[in-house]
């Protein structure tokens, strides 16, 4: 019985080592996406995806056929959705890096903009996955992108003698 157990255990180390070895540096880069910092300073992601990996070990044996990424990520957009909440009062504006391309996008744009385009879950399994009408995810993402592809333009120039001067902000 003991033997067993042990042989069990052991397969299920191997299979979930297998799928962090395949899976952990795509969904590195999720949880960096989502928390909007750089790839090489991402503590907060990092945090984040260890939780997330050690959730899915605890429910290894019960996956029974599920897709052991879909879960991780799934609870990877959960945990994220709720310390954004408890952080910042909601799923407002956080303090990303400058460096950030998705910098100027409020947590829940970076969450729905990160599930759909870059992970592409579709419209429906991410409004039921956070509790949103699809329309509203539609909303959102349609925002988040057009926030990207056509950023706020910076202050506008004053005229002085002629020439135009950039206002220094």
């Amino acid at each position: 019985m003991q033997e067993r157990q042990a042989a069990q255990g052991a397969r299920r180390d191997r299979e979930f080592e297998a799928f962090v070895a395949g899976a952990s540096g795509r969904l590195l880069h999720t949880a960096t996406l989502l928390t909007a910092e750089t790839p090489d300073d991402n503590p907060r992601a990092r945090r984040l995806l260890t939780l997330a990996l050690a959730h899915t070990y605890a429910c290894w044996d019960r996956l029974r056929g599920e897709d052991p990424y879909n879960r991780t990520r799934q609870y990877l957009a959960v945990r994220f959705a709720r310390t954004a909440w408890h952080q910042y009062g909601g799923l407002g504006r956080a303090r990303p890096h400058p460096g950030s391309v998705l910098a100027p996008l409020s947590p829940q744009e970076r969450l729905i903009l990160v599930l759909r385009l870059y992970e592409g879950v579709a419209e429906e399994q991410a409004a039921a996955l956070l509790g949103l009408p699809a329309e509203r995810v539609r909303a959102i993402c349609d925002r988040a992108t057009a926030t990207l592809l056509h950023p706020p333009r910076g202050p506008a120039p004053t005229v002085t003698g002629g020439r135009a001067e950039a206002v220094a902000s």
